[in-house]
């Protein structure tokens, strides 16, 4: 159970990175954009705010996961309770959130995992 406890944890820091560089890429492409030449009076700001608040959404998201997934790998009791929650949000995050939520819930609430976390 070691193993896959590792894994999951590995595999939420990746995919909190991922989230994580997904907003600033969806912040700066839309930034980028707002500066265009010919866009009129009212769309670059539109485009600022959404690239903004996508962007910090997305950030806001990521940090949960590399927490949990740092907590995991340190073997944090708090940890798997966090990962259990943020596997369950998860849920909604097709396809990969979904398949690493069901994975986090068949192996973080197998009795042997427990006893490792306490």
């Amino acid at each position: 159970m070691e193993k896959h406890v590792q894994l999951i944890g590995i595999f939420w820091i990746v995919l909190g990175s991922i989230s994580f560089l997904a907003g600033f890429i969806i912040f700066g492409v839309l930034l980028g954009i707002s500066f265009f030449p010919d866009l009129g009076n009212e769309a670059p700001s539109i485009l600022r705010i959404i690239g903004s608040s996508v962007g910090l959404f997305l950030w806001i998201l990521s940090v949960p996961k590399i927490i949990c997934g740092i907590g995991l790998l340190k073997r944090y009791e708090w940890a798997r309770i966090l990962t259990l929650i943020v596997a369950f949000l998860g849920l909604l995050n097709i396809p990969l959130g979904t398949a690493l939520g069901i994975y986090s819930f068949i192996i973080l609430l197998n009795n042997d995992t427990i006893k490792l976390f306490s």
